[in-house]
């Protein structure tokens, strides 16, 4: 039996595959289309939920049933001692403060360690990486918990969108600012820290928008991040909401920091039908310190 675990859910974009490959657990998360439930990775395919996504569907999210955390939790507790569970933001899902209730309760009291470090999408696999990096250098989970909760304002993420008519559904703007928006071919830049959502900017065209992404993601690194990116410890992540046939944002990307890796992952589907098709996400994930 393996002394620690790590579990997380679909909003971090690790596919069953990559899963395997890590050897973790990752929680499908429901979500609605015309009322009806699927489950991201299982049920619905990214080529059917694109063609959903494009034909306006009424797709609404939605939290996982405790019955469903407690399940994998029971798998995955079947062949750990303990488990590292990094569920979505509780800035953004109501899931995460659930988790950690029932993390508190028996059978799971001092077996399951939820951490809540404001992660999503890419940034959020990353923590996964990062967790299964410390336990191989042999923290406990308590502090891996706690390594990586430390670590939670070390994070950014600037995301463009291709249209607002998402925005508008979700209530993050107006009907007629999605109007005028449109008219006038707005591209908002959006920017993800630790759980909260803003404009950061408001641009004529994605392209505009793209540039307006690695200029900021280029001032982090030279300013609030300079530290982590001197030592080689901060990591530059993307995301796009786009089949990856259609595009290859990653290259625009790669070309604009030479000297960086990046992580390029497929949204989820629980992000992707806020954002919508066609968006692009830049940011970064800086390495917990250790102690």
């Amino acid at each position: 039996m393996k002394s620690i675990g790590v579990v997380t859910d679909s909003h971090s974009g690790i596919c069953r595959e990559e899963a395997n490959r890590l050897g973790i657990w990752v929680l499908p998360m429901p979500f609605y289309i015309d009322g009806e439930c699927y489950h991201e990775d299982v049920t619905l395919t990214r080529e059917q939920f694109y063609e959903k996504l494009n034909s306006d569907a009424d797709i609404l999210t939605s939290q996982p049933s405790p019955a469903d955390v407690t399940e994998i939790w029971d798998r995955a507790l079947g062949e750990c001692e303990q488990i590292i569970y990094i569920p979505i933001s509780s800035g953004l899902s109501g899931s995460c403060a659930t988790s950690l209730a029932m993390a508190e309760e028996e059978p799971y009291k001092g077996r399951v360690f939820v951490v809540d470090n404001g992660r999503v999408s890419t940034p959020m696999h990353r923590s996964v990486l990062d967790a299964l990096e410390l336990i191989e250098e042999g923290y406990p989970a308590e502090q891996v918990k706690a390594l990586l909760e430390e670590a939670r304002d070390k994070m950014t993420i600037y995301v463009g969108v291709q249209t607002l008519k998402h925005l508008k559904k979700g209530g993050r703007i107006s009907a007629a600012t999605a109007a005028i928006g449109t008219a006038l071919r707005i591209k908002p830049v959006l920017q993800f820290d630790v759980g909260t959502l803003d404009t950061y900017e408001k641009c004529r065209g994605m392209k505009k928008a793209k540039k307006v992404m690695i200029d900021a993601m280029r001032h982090d690194f030279e300013t609030r991040f300079k530290d982590w990116y001197d030592k080689g410890e901060a990591y530059l992540v993307a995301a796009t909401s786009a089949p990856k046939e259609e595009t290859d944002e990653c290259a625009e990307i790669r070309e604009a920091f030479p000297e960086m890796d990046v992580m390029c992952d497929e949204l989820s589907f629980g992000v992707s039908c806020h954002i919508g098709y066609g968006g692009l996400g830049i940011g970064c994930s800086c390495r917990p310190r250790r102690p």
